[in-house]
């Protein structure tokens, strides 16, 4: 028989670990930063926006009663990430978990969409991912443990007309995680993505009415409507925990059912 029993719930217990999440400010990057906070990581918000940061970060630390900060930072900077990693180590000591919740989408025909519009989301979603994760990878090798979850897309997994930038982002975000996966696995370093379907953020709200939306988009899951901020909570908290030990090079869906039809 067994001595003890085995950890349970207590494997999603983020007491004592720092987090730096990007995008960290507002929509899947503030829900997720709210997740790890409410199960006990201390937490640095990265956003370009040092005021709506600074609000975040002060109303999530009343909240949860963890240390939330904030960080101004152009994460397709290579000298901004690695700035960023310096002020977590100065403020927490260590980094366990990365989340690159930061992205940009910019949707149209692909006769309509201009090639600087492309590039620019390919080196928010694609070059910013990428730094972020270079960054931090010295230190979580020194350490010799560690978290990467990238905001991955259910469009990056299947597609959808008139967002080539988008989709064409996020399909190199999914591979960049299964690579760095294999890469980093030997040093118990953790590279995984969450792939989220339509959640009803900031970026999503334009589009929320039209015709497309309604059919293609919410329409077309399972569930037959938006995702809920706080429905992405439990796939960050368990891929940044004990719990999530064994995922590597995991693409989890939280789609409502999109890409099971």
């Amino acid at each position: 028989m067994r001595k003890e029993p085995l950890p349970g719930i207590k494997q999603f217990d983020l007491s004592g670990r720092a987090a730096i999440v990007t995008g960290g400010s507002k929509g899947l990057g503030l829900a997720t930063a709210a997740g790890l906070a409410s199960a006990g990581a201390n937490v640095m918000l990265v956003n370009r926006n040092a005021d709506e940061g600074a609000a975040a970060a002060q109303e999530l630390s009343l909240d949860f009663g963890t240390t939330v900060l904030s960080f101004s930072a152009d994460i397709t900077s290579q000298e901004q990430t690695e700035a960023m990693v310096r002020e977590a180590l100065k403020a927490f000591g260590r980094i366990d978990i990365l989340i690159n919740s930061a992205g940009i989408n910019i949707r149209g025909p692909i006769d309509e969409i201009t090639p600087e519009d492309f590039t620019k989301v390919l080196t928010v979603n694609v070059n910013g991912t990428w730094l972020c994760c270079r960054a931090v990878t010295p230190h979580m090798k020194k350490a010799g443990s560690g978290r990467i979850i990238n905001l991955a897309s259910t469009l990056g997994l299947v597609g959808l007309a008139n967002r080539t930038p988008y989709t064409a982002s996020k399909g190199a975000v999914v591979q960049m995680t299964r690579a760095l996966a294999l890469e980093l696995a030997p040093f118990n370093i953790n590279v995984n993505a969450i792939c989220p379907g339509p959640f009803l953020t900031e970026m999503n709200v334009p589009i929320a009415e039209s015709e497309e939306t309604k059919n293609f988009i919410v329409g077309a899951t399972a569930l037959g409507r938006w995702g809920q901020l706080r429905e992405i909570q439990g796939a960050a908290i368990f891929l940044a925990s004990d719990a999530g030990s064994y995922l590597v090079g995991s693409m989890l869906t939280v789609d409502g059912g999109w890409t099971a039809k």
